[in-house]
């Protein structure tokens, strides 16, 4: 299995893990989806995402969650956490994060759909959890998008 991916490009899988210090996003790896034909929902949660206040320097910590649907690309999973990792020294406000991730997402796999969330732990006895999500334009993804949207809390 490892081979066949290997002849995709990956660079992450397989081999030693080095853990970058800033924010890093061509650490990100796509490989083929096998089941372009049909409509696949991918879950990642990241419970340890940090990154720092960009104010303050201190440490922000979440819980972020990834769903996407994906076309023709998906996302190497060890390369999505060394991407993710990256953000510990990165700052970043919380709002801003979500959208980063989304973005690089989308640039990498071109989706049909995704969201991202963060649940940040409280800091000064409140937690924020931004969402931000993307449906490519003119499909039944985009009314999705719109639909999910106006349905969060």
């Amino acid at each position: 299995m490892i081979s066949e991916r290997k002849d995709e490009g990956l660079k992450a899988l397989g081999t030693k893990t080095e853990y970058r210090q800033d924010y890093s996003p061509e650490m990100l790896e796509a490989f083929s989806n096998r089941h372009p034909e049909t409509d696949t929902w991918v879950r990642f949660n990241c419970p340890e995402f940090t990154s720092l206040c960009p104010i303050t320097g201190q440490p922000d910590f979440a819980e972020i969650r990834i769903c996407y649907i994906p076309d023709k690309k998906m996302v190497e999973s060890k390369s999505l956490k060394l991407y993710l990792f990256s953000f510990r020294s990165h700052g970043a406000f919380h709002e801003d994060c979500v959208n980063v991730i989304m973005q690089d997402l989308i640039k990498l796999m071109d989706p049909r759909y995704i969201e991202v969330c963060g649940f940040f732990t409280p800091r000064g006895g409140i937690s924020i959890h931004p969402y931000v999500n993307y449906g490519r334009p003119g499909t039944k993804y985009a009314e999705m998008a719109e639909k999910r949207l106006l349905m969060r809390e």
